[in-house]
Order: C-alpha cells, then structure tokens, then sequence
C-alpha cells in the first residue's frame, strides 16, 4: 500500500471511528423498545429530520451515479433527473409530511409504513400490512446492493484491492453499525453525513474548477462536445443525439418517487412536532437544490479535466469521476475525508433501507401474523436475524462489479414511488379510498414497474421511457377504478380521516 493510500484510510478510519461512536451513543436509547429502536420515539428535531432525510434519500447516487451520467453524456439527462427530485423533494415536504405525520398518530401511533396503511384502513386481517411489507423487503435488498456496489468500487478504485473483497468489507461495516443503534442513531449519523456530503461536493467542484482553468474553461470544454450543454439533445459516441419530449417528462418522472419512500416518509412520521416540519421542508430543499446542482456540475468539471491531462480516467467507470478527481487533485489525507462523502452517503442510505426492511418484518409479519404475542425483546431480535438475511441476499445481488450504480438505484426507486406513492396520496387525500383499492394499487404499482422495465422498454422509441411514470399512472388508475367499485369506507374510518383533515386534537407535543 502505498503512502498516499496510507493516508487516505487513516483519515477514512477516523470518519468511520465518528460514526461509531454515535452508533453507541445512542445504542442505549435505542434499545429501550422496538418504537424506540425503529421510529426514535417521534424526538427528532428540525434539522436532523430534514438533514437525514435528504441524506438517507440520497445514498452514493450522488456522488457517483449521478456526476457519472453527467460525465459520459452531459447536461441533459443530469439536469432533468435533478429538477425532477427537487420538485418532488419540496411538493412532498410541502403537502404530505403534515398529514402524515397527524395521520400516523391518529392511525394506532403507527411506527411504520406498512403499520400506517393497515391502520388506516382498519383492516382485521393484516393483507395491507403483508403486501406492503413484502414489496418494502424486495425493494430495499435491491437498494441495499446499489450500496454496496458503491463501497466496493469505492474501496477498489481508492486501494487497488479486490472488488468483492472492499464490497463485503463495506457491508460488514454498515450491518454492524446498523445492529448497534437504530433510528436514532442512523438518523443523527446521517445529520452528519448530510454535512459531510455537502462540503465533499463544493469543495471539489471549486478546486476541479480551479485546475480546470476556470469556469469559463469548463464551459468551453463542454460546448466543444456536440450536444453535451443542451437540455434538448445529448451527446453519445462523439455525437449529438435527440433528446424530446417523452425524454424530459421521463426524468421529471424521479420526482414522484418521492411520495412513496420509506425512508423519507418515516421522518415525517418522527419528528417531535408537526409545526416543526415547515422549517425542515426549507431546509430539504435548499440542501437537495444545492448538493444536486453541484453534483452534475462536476460531471462536466471532471470531463474537462480528463481532456487537458489533469486526471486520468482511462479504463475507469464514469461513476468514478469523482473519487479520481479527489485523489488527483488534493493532499491524500484531505482526499481521505473527502473520500467519506461517499462513505458518509452510502452509510446513510443503507442504514436506512436495511433497518426499514427489518423492522417491516419484525413489526408487521413476524408480530403482526406468526406471534402476535411476541414480546418486544423478540421482535427486536427478529429484526436484526432479518438484517443479517437481508444483507447477504443484498451482497450476493452486489457481487457484480459491472453493476451500474444509477440503473440500480432507478429500478427500486421506481418500485418504491409506483408501490407505494400513489397509494399514500389517495391514503392522505381521498377519503373514498377503500381497503380493496388499496391492495389493488400496490400490486399494480409493483407489477408494472416490473413489466415496463423487463418487458415494454424493450420495444425502444417511446416505450423506453423510465418505468415509474405509466407505474405510478397505472396504480393510481387503477386505486380509483377500485375504490368506486368497491363498498365505501366505514364510518369510523371517514371519521378518521375528517379528523386528520380538519386537524383537532392530534398533534402530539
């Protein structure tokens, strides 16, 4: 190893030494209970819930798949795929995480997603709370892999080892930290790793501009290349390529995803007070407006980069662009905790999604099918036996080093917002909504994500569109065809619903 390299995991092992310590520092807390354990006893403040949130959401997209797109095919695709989250991220924080989080308490003070939907249709039979806890479990081990991908190519481009090896290591890591200590402490690690994220990002972006030449010789790097600073064409293989309508709309289409993410909505449902959540929706924004900016802008810094020989990204993925920029252009223990960027946003995201995914079965099939008298210290212990399964499904899913981190991260994206989205706006919005409208919706949700992306996008022309937009169109067709075919709500779930409507009494300060 050499001393670059040295360094560079000496200022990695302090990052990870922090998050550990966190882990710890809040293990106590989180193991009072399992509410304690999967939802933080609804404490979180302002700034964490927006600032992990965000951070959980983002994962090691950001620093790699996305500068990557940017890098290989310029503005376009980039740019529209980040409009899109950053509407989704605003319109989600603006209509749905007030009602939800009135609506979770006022529905049996539901600690998960599956729990939310089920009680909010009082359902005696837990069908709802199955199905949704199934998909969440096939979604988040494929999330899981798009982080594990990420540390292997990570560790393997940084130290020159063994793909799989730095994959495996990775995960140990993460699961370890995971056990340890729960929501709050994956929600305050990522508080942190929000920061990190975010300095990581400016920071390269301004010295990459710098040893590019300057802004002005980004720019002209990038209109050397046909198509490349368009948002209308792009460009592949030393060309300019159309880029219409159904392109564009197909981007956009990221930001309906939001509506149907655990790890996001379950913030909502966690912060301490409902009036807190008009501060943390301003501070998501600007935080996702910022870092999403930033990232596709040093997929063009990098390219410029590469094209005057002040980086060398011969026989490296695009998704690197921004791990060789660091370790070429600054001091190596300063690129070590540049370097935890990555790490802090791989971290984050997959802490998430494998808690989440445990505590969809612990809760909502192990306690709420096979032992409903289960105590809290067995489902607790079921979690973490889940954890362990779902992270050696996820590894094996990982062993692939030719994964492309941003076709992984859009499938389960677009399983996520197609499942789940449309059913909790009409869970929130449309009182007419039925129990059997709702297990219909999911379903259809899941099953076209599954058919478009295997099957219809295959076609080409416009049937290659991203999978989540006739996804989402489709299952929430197909709630309301449902729902008005089917017998109307009970009095006493409308009576629910006006109540969370109208806003008496439900808010717990």
């Amino acid at each position: 190893m050499t001393s670059q390299q040295i360094q560079i995991l000496i200022a990695m092992v302090i990052y990870m030494a922090a998050v550990i310590f966190i882990g710890v520092y809040f293990s106590k807390k989180a193991n009072k209970s399992s509410d304690d354990y999967f939802l933080g006893g609804r404490t979180l403040g302002p700034w964490v819930t927006a600032m992990s949130a965000e951070a959980s959401d983002m994962s090691g997209w950001l620093l790699m798949g996305l500068p990557g797109v940017a890098y290989a095919t310029g503005l376009a695709d980039a740019f529209w795929t980040a409009f899109g989250l950053a509407i989704g991220t605003y319109v989600n924080w603006l209509i749905v995480s007030k009602r939800l989080r009135r609506y979770s308490v006022r529905a049996n003070n539901s600690v998960t997603l599956p729990d939310f939907f089920s009680n909010r249709f009082r359902e005696k039979q837990p069908v709802i709370m199955t199905i949704a806890s199934l998909f969440i479990l096939v979604f988040f081990t494929v999330y899981a892999a798009s982080c594990f991908v990420t540390c292997g190519k990570l560790f393997s481009q940084l130290f020159g080892l063994p793909y799989v090896t730095m994959m495996i290591v990775g995960a140990v890591f993460v699961l370890a930290y995971t056990l340890l200590g729960g929501f709050l402490a994956e929600s305050a690690s990522d508080f942190m790793q929000a920061i990190v994220m975010i300095i990581a990002l400016i920071v390269m972006v301004i010295i990459g501009v710098a040893a590019a030449g300057g802004f002005g010789a980004v720019i002209d790097n990038a209109k050397s290349m046909p198509g490349y600073l368009e948002l209308f064409q792009i460009h592949k293989e030393g060309a300019a390529r159309p880029y219409g309508f159904l392109n564009v709309v197909s981007m956009l289409a990221w930001g309906l995803g939001y509506f149907g993410m655990p790890q996001v909505l379950l913030r909502f449902m966690a912060i301490r007070k409902e009036s807190e959540l008009r501060r943390s929706r301003i501070i998501a924004t600007v935080w996702v407006i910022i870092s999403l900016a930033v990232a596709v802008f040093i997929g063009i810094v990098g390219n410029a980069l590469n094209n005057i020989g002040a980086i060398n990204m011969d026989g490296t993925s695009s998704e690197n662009v921004f791990i060789v920029m660091t370790t070429s252009l600054i001091p190596a223990l300063l690129a070590g905790f540049i370097m935890a960027g990555i790490l802090a946003a791989t971290i984050s995201s997959s802490d998430s999604y494998l808690l989440i995914a445990a505590s969809a079965f612990a809760k909502n099939i192990f306690k709420g099918i096979f032992k409903k008298s289960a105590s809290d210290k067995q489902v607790m212990w079921a979690s973490r036996i889940v954890l362990l399964i779902i992270a050696v499904i996820a590894m094996l899913f990982a062993l692939d080093e030719d994964s492309v981190i941003f076709q992984i991260v859009s499938f389960a994206w677009a399983g996520f917002g197609a499942t789940f989205g449309p059913l909790m706006l009409f869970s929130l919005f449309w009182k007419r909504t039925t129990k059997e409208g709702a297990i219909a919706g999911m379903i259809a949700g899941a099953g076209m994500v599954f058919l478009w992306k295997l099957v219809i996008s295959t076609l080409g022309g416009g049937w290659a569109i991203y999978e989540l937009l006739p996804a989402f169109i489709f299952s929430s067709v197909v709630i309301v065809v449902v729902s008005l075919l089917t017998k109307k709500p009970s009095d006493e779930i409308l009576e629910d619903f006006e109540s969370v409507k109208n806003g008496k009494g439900l808010e717990q300060e």
